[in-house]
């Protein structure tokens, strides 16, 4: 199933996309279903029947076309992300291979639409481009084992890990070269996790300008997703809707010679299979 955040004029509403093309309105269909779309993946094990006759009866389907999609999860609790997660990311950013799980947050603040614009910052003239598969959490919880973690998944959206080197590389802590406005665009859509045979087995891509940067597996993580899970929910209890970004493969703007950053005008374009594509127009800070 795929559900997504949408509007049809000023008031947000929950939906389900029923064949890429078409979306049944769950909050016009059981407006006390959920209020936004963490209370419904947190409501999910009650509600899931209702949703699901919902999107089967399909009254009163709208055109995608019709409609803007947002980021399906519009103000999550926490953005996670972890760095240097594929071998040849790793190999162009002139590092080795971490002994340990390198994390840092994007601010809630970074989370943008699946085709809102990027913004290039005033401040900035090193933006860069990551795709990423996305996990979006479910139950959750701490402590969770390896064993376990797939339980803890709700379902799964493409990223796009906008990152302003300069700002990310001056200091130890990569946080704020992460967290500018517009930097975290997720989308189209949350395509639940019984839908995604094997989130290690999904071929992703990212594209500026329809030129092919990035191109890999979600197989090639070096750490993948069960073990990220295990790890961050040592430290904190994982909720609900929050988000994790999964890493990128090379291919990133600041691995070519010359470096290739973000210029306004340019599109970049993130596609995972089955999971859908996501794209922004970059365009100057107003």
């Amino acid at each position: 199933m795929k559900l997504a955040t949408f509007s049809q004029g000023s008031a947000s509403e929950l939906g389900v996309v029923l064949d890429g093309e078409r979306i049944v309105s769950l909050t016009r269909a059981a407006p006390s279903l959920a209020r936004n779309m963490i209370d419904l993946i947190a409501r999910w094990p009650q509600i899931e029947g209702e949703v699901r006759r919902i999107a089967a009866e399909a009254k009163d389907s709208l055109a995608l076309t019709d409609v803007r999609l947002h980021a399906p999860v519009r103000r999550p609790g926490k953005i996670m992300a972890i760095g240097l997660n594929y071998a040849d990311h790793i190999a162009e950013s002139n590092m080795g291979t971490p002994e340990h799980q390198i994390w840092f947050t994007k601010a809630v603040t970074s989370i943008n639409g699946p085709y809102d614009p990027i913004q290039i910052p005033k401040v900035s003239q090193a933006v860069d481009y990551e795709a990423e598969l996305v996990a979006v959490i479910g139950s959750g919880g701490r402590h969770i084992s390896k064993d376990n973690a797939a339980s803890a998944v709700f379902g799964y959206c493409v990223g796009n890990d906008v990152t302003e080197r300069a700002w990310q590389h001056r200091t130890p802590q990569w946080a704020l070269g992460k967290s500018f406005d517009t930097h975290a665009p997720i989308g189209p859509w949350i395509t639940t996790a019984d839908e995604v045979a094997d989130p290690h087995n999904l071929g992703i891509r990212g594209l500026v300008n329809g030129e092919l940067r990035q191109n890999s597996n979600t197989g090639n993580l070096v750490f993948n997703i069960w073990d990220q899970i295990e790890h961050l929910s040592k430290a904190m209890t994982l909720e609900a809707g929050d988000l994790i970004f999964t890493g990128t493969p090379g291919g990133v703007g600041a691995g070519f010679k010359p470096m290739k950053f973000l210029q306004p005008g340019d599109r970049s374009r993130i596609e995972i299979d089955g999971l859908g594509a996501i794209e922004g127009v970059c365009e100057p800070e107003a």
